[in-house]
């Protein structure tokens, strides 16, 4: 059969009517096909028809399990573990001797190792198809059945014919407890008869929603980043395959129709080829067919974009294939009456299965596009670097060598190549250190990933953003790198850096006190392991040099002392230096209560710290996305047990048995006077209120915040609204928001909610035009923009100028408690570890500092 037969075989799916209702796996597939019978139907295995029910994550992987077992063109892989231990898989299709050679045809078409190697034009197609990477768009991981159904049982020659040259990888779910979630939800709600009104509880999930990750974390943002286990998991598994194209399958608002890129041109990230650009717009004709064809609704060139490299439809775009994103209207639920009609479940599942095989059918016809195009994209990289007019970026050494490990940790998770120093060098008076600083040369196959994780822009031909505009990696992680004009003067490792364990050393165990410094980024770990324990200890509020067993060592303030003279549980030494060691960082015994120089280890300036309680505010109307990144950051990566309480349950808590009560950005408008006069008193009494952003801004209304916040009717007024035509409506609202920038802030290094950082220049995230004015009060201002703040990313000069000068972070008593307030997200993503430690300050040292 030739190869016409296939591209006869898709217009027949195309043409084939709507699945409206459950239906067998067929109903969803070209007519007149034939099958092998061998080969498991997901109706046989789920014991119900595709579009019946919304499947399980076990029910899925069942399937699939079955499905690799009857068809010899199916191999299943486990990748590895979401948080809630459920697995993920990725299904790779293809003829059975391209299986069994799998890693050698993988590795022959590499790029990872040279730029320069001219490939094969007989390699195989690679398509990678990644379903529901939102657990609660479940159309797609219900797709994946049936399209790995269709090309594993399929006896038709053209389908053979394809799977000879091609290598399809399927992600069936993206996100395996997001994805049961949302299920759970949707079947425990359901009615045995169908309700299709938009009020039942059945399309109304509650906060934490199925879109998230167990953390509650949105996976399609988190590619570049390398945050989540799940993305971690998939990315040498990316790269193994490195695939001409991607479709990545999502859902949208219910009353839309459907959408497939190029989406608008102008939102182009500029790192992109035009030729990307070019075949997305021509795989968009097949796409569009296929949709003609059962008279779908659908739309291309208006609505989200392809700046921001972290998602799935991205990130493919700066690795030399082409990433396409797909958006099904969604049912969330069974059947949900629309502004087009009823939206069933099974209409959403066809129409992602259309676009999976309209991509396959595309890929295939432009397969030589795509081929020339992925070879073109690493050879143009030389040339691009001779455009260039630095060769690579110098990283200097940090006292935190968990922060520059981190950045070279994901700089090598994306393939890039970095060497350390093998001898000093010193630039503008900089000196970088052998060893400990390291170089990243642009001249590598990855040199665009290089140059959108250390670029600063801050010009765009579109101002609009569907998501964030800055996301530079250095800054997030508060490390300065420098551009290297010249490389030859440099003298670098020959092997490319590698992670390695940190090295402790025994303690004598007759010391006098230890000490460790807290300019770890892990140091507030160990300190809660030790608190929680029981073990006391003490931080420094003055500097003081003190002997220890390599001489003579200076502790800076924020340093955590752990005398031997105090009273200790009978094992607290054992606990220390365990604890030290698991954690990697560096324990000193000091030998004597006199100090070298500074103060003495008795000195009332050295004060004693107590355990913690932490109470995170959630619940709807609560951004589920930075309670998250609260919650991953405290839990998750310093083993603080953090309390979460929805806040229409907040009013039954007893708030005296916590130290600290955290309130992210949210609406806290419906919070009674009553519940408001509660937390005032608790403040009172000796608690510490954490406010970011509009929880801030709330504080501020109810005087429990000495601060003033510029109005909306200000912001207003900042932008000159005469003579503009309506069609300048969406743009001035761009410009009036902060989609996501970077910004330079001024921190007072001397505030104890600032120890462990030595540089005052610290950069801040932001996502909202949240505007703190400078409070005239001295000593509460902690953080404040600098005179020409924005660092990277886009934001109109009108609020650029305004955010100037003004306040970031401040901090001050009320009563016996402390209420501190930012503006910004200091966790943003998990990965902005920069200004992730004044969170942890303000829990551990809220008592430390007094600015009355």
């Amino acid at each position: 059969m030739t190869y016409s037969r296939f591209i006869l075989g898709c217009l027949l799916v195309l043409m084939a009517a709507t699945v409206a209702v459950a239906a067998p796996v067929h109903s969803y597939l070209p007519e007149g096909e034939l099958y092998n019978s061998q080969v498991v139907a997901p109706e046989k295995v789920l014991g119900f028809e595709i579009g019946d029910r919304h499947v399980r994550h076990d029910q899925l992987v069942s399937y699939f399990q079955q499905l690799a077992s009857s068809s010899s063109r199916v191999k299943l892989t486990q990748i590895g573990r979401t948080n809630e231990l459920r697995s993920q898989l990725l299904v790779t299709i293809s003829a059975e001797q391209n299986l069994a050679n799998l890693d050698e045809l993988l590795a022959k078409r590499s790029f990872l190792n040279t730029n320069k190697a001219k490939k094969s034009a007989d390699e195989p197609l690679v398509i990678w198809l990644g379903y529901s990477v939102h657990g609660d768009e479940i159309s797609g991981a219900n797709a994946a059945m049936v399209v790995a159904y269709y090309l594993g049982a399929s006896n038709s020659e053209s389908i053979k014919q394809l799977l000879d040259n091609t290598i399809l990888v399927l992600e069936p779910s993206m996100n395996p407890d997001g994805m049961d979630r949302f299920v759970n939800w949707v079947n425990t709600h359901r009615n045995s008869t169908i309700n299709t009104n938009p009020d039942h509880i059945e399309h109304h999930q509650p906060w934490r929603t199925g879109r998230t990750n167990h953390f509650g974390f949105d996976l399609n943002r988190d590619w570049l980043l390398l945050t989540q286990q799940e993305t971690i998991n998939r990315l040498p598994y990316f790269y193994q395959y490195q695939p001409n194209i991607l479709g990545d399958f999502h859902e949208m608002g219910s009353h839309s129709s459907y959408f497939f890129q190029p989406g608008i041109p102008t939102r182009n990230n500029p790192l992109t080829p035009k030729a990307n650009i070019e075949l997305t717009t021509a795989l968009a004709k097949y796409h569009a067919t296929a949709l003609d064809q059962q008279q779908q609704l659908y739309f291309s060139q208006e609505s989200f974009d392809d700046f921001y490299y972290g998602k799935g439809s991205t990130y493919p775009d700066i690795s030399g294939g082409i990433g396409i994103l797909f958006e099904q209207a969604s049912s969330r639920g069974m059947v949900q009456k629309t502004a087009n009609g009823d939206l069933t479940f099974a209409q959403g599942i066809q129409n992602h299965v259309t676009t999976s095989l309209s991509t396959i059918h595309g890929a295939w016809q432009n397969r030589d596009s795509l081929k020339n195009y992925r070879n073109d994209f690493y050879q143009s990289v030389e040339g691009l670097v001779d455009d260039e007019n630095y060769h690579g970026y110098l990283i200097q050494a940090n006292q935190d060598s968990y922060r520059v490990n981190e950045l070279l940790a994901k700089l090598t998770q994306h393939k890039i190549d970095v060497f350390a120093l093998a001898s000093d060098y010193r630039a503008d008076g900089v000196l970088y250190p052998k060893g400990r600083s390291f170089y990243v040369p642009l001249n590598q196959p990855q040199y665009r990933i290089i140059k959108t994780l250390f670029a600063q822009p801050t010009q765009f031909n579109d101002n609009s953003f569907y998501d964030v505009s800055g996301w530079t990696m250095s800054l997030a992680l508060d490390l300065n790198v420098k551009e290297i004009k010249r490389s030859r003067s440099l003298k670098l490792a020959q092997q490319t850096w590698q992670a390695s364990a940190a090295k402790t050393e025994q303690l004598a165990s007759d010391a006098y006190a230890y000490a460790f410094e807290w300019h770890h980024y892990l140091a507030p770990k160990l300190l809660q392991q030790l608190l929680s324990q029981g073990v006391k200890a003490k931080v420094t509020t003055k500097a003081f040099s003190a002997k220890v067993v390599q001489g003579s060592q200076k502790f800076g303030t924020g340093s955590i002392v752990i005398p031997s003279g105090i009273e200790q549980p009978a094992n607290w030494q054992s606990i220390l230096t365990s604890a030290a060691q698991n954690i990697g960082i560096e324990l000193f015994a000091i030998s004597s209560g006199l100090s070298v120089e500074g103060v003495d280890l008795g000195s009332g300036s050295i004060k004693p710290l107590k355990p913690i309680e932490v109470l995170l505010v959630g619940g709807k109307g609560i951004s589920q996305y930075e309670t998250a990144e609260v919650l991953f950051y405290l839990d998750k990566q310093l083993g603080i047990p953090v309390t979460v309480v929805e806040k229409q349950r907040l009013n039954k808590i007893e708030l005296s048995r916590y130290s600290h009560m955290i309130m992210v950005d949210g609406s806290y408008a419906d919070f009674s006077d009553a519940m408001t006069a509660k937390i005032e008193l608790w403040i009172k009494h000796g608690g510490t209120l954490v406010a970011q952003k509009r929880a801030a801004k709330w504080s501020s209304e109810k005087g429990l915040l000495n601060a003033n916040f510029v109005s909306k009717k200000q912001i207003n007024q900042m932008f000159d609204t005469s003579d503009l035509p309506y069609q300048d409506k969406a743009n001035l609202a761009s410009r009036k928001r902060i989609s996501g920038a970077i910004y330079q802030t001024q921190l007072d290094t001397s505030h104890p909610l600032a120890y462990g950082f030595t540089d005052q220049n610290l950069p801040m995230f932001r996502n909202s035009n949240l505007i703190m004015d400078l409070p005239s009060t001295p000593f509460i201002t902690v953080a404040q923009y600098s005179k020409s703040p924005l660092l990277s990313g886009y934001t109109d000069k009108n609020l650029v100028n305004r955010i100037a000068n003004n306040a970031a972070v401040i901090a001050h008593n009320v009563g016996k408690g402390r209420v501190i307030a930012t503006t910004e997200n200091l966790t943003f993503r998990g990965y902005w570890q920069g200004t992730a430690k004044l969170l942890a300050n303000s829990l551990f040292f809220s008592h430390v500092f007094s600015a009355y």
